[in-house]
């Protein structure tokens, strides 16, 4: 066993052990701040496979950006954890059995032998001047430009029902029509009244 091999154990171990303090934490800025450790960590196993592009962008998008955004909002609403753990027991059932088909098939993928992942030649080292974001790019663009397609339509679908659930009509929120602020006039906001003058006695 090698170096690359012990910090790949000692990654994978801290990963698996983040992941599973995300979902069992029972305080929302845990699980937020073990789910920053899981990427940066997950980060690391990409630099590993000498995916440096992904790491870096996993690190910058989703520990800079996604997960700031996910603490501010946790710790500025205020979270009634107690509603949050009636359910636990009662949909233990449901998530126990999505777990135990995750882990079949990660099973089923590390055997090898199902997949045939056992006449993959290993893949060869890559000069010094191999750029892997210009394979990424290729690949995305020539190969697997349907499938990028197909995923940009389904997250513009999801922006837009997004958007269109958080703009429905509310009887308890105030809103502006900019139609009728534009359309207004002078005789439906300014009423003159004629009033007489008072003397002083």
């Amino acid at each position: 066993m090698n170096f690359q091999d012990i910090i790949f154990y000692v990654f994978s171990t801290i990963l698996i052990v983040s992941a599973l303090g995300v979902v069992t934490s029972r305080n929302p800025v845990y699980s937020a701040l073990l789910l920053v450790l899981s990427f940066i960590t997950c980060a690391g196993l990409w630099l590993l496979l000498e995916a440096e592009f992904l790491a870096i962008t996993l690190v910058l998008v989703y520990v800079g950006a996604v997960m700031v955004l996910f603490l501010f909002v946790v710790m500025m609403l205020d979270i009634n954890l107690a509603q949050l753990r009636e359910g636990f027991w009662r949909w233990f059932p449901v998530g126990g059995l999505i777990a135990l088909v995750i882990v079949a098939e990660i099973a089923l993928i590390m055997s090898g032998s199902y997949f045939g992942l056992e006449e993959m030649p290993t893949p060869e080292p890559k000069p010094a001047d191999y750029s892997n974001t210009k394979e990424l790019g290729r690949l995305l663009y020539t190969e697997y430009v349907y499938a990028f397609e197909l995923a940009a339509v389904l997250l513009l679908v999801a922006m837009v029902a997004a958007i269109a659930l958080t703009l429905r009509h509310r009887d308890d929120k105030k809103s502006l029509d900019i139609a009728r602020q534009v359309s207004v006039k002078k005789e439906d906001r300014l009423r003159i009244i004629s009033m007489p003058a008072e003397k002083k006695e």
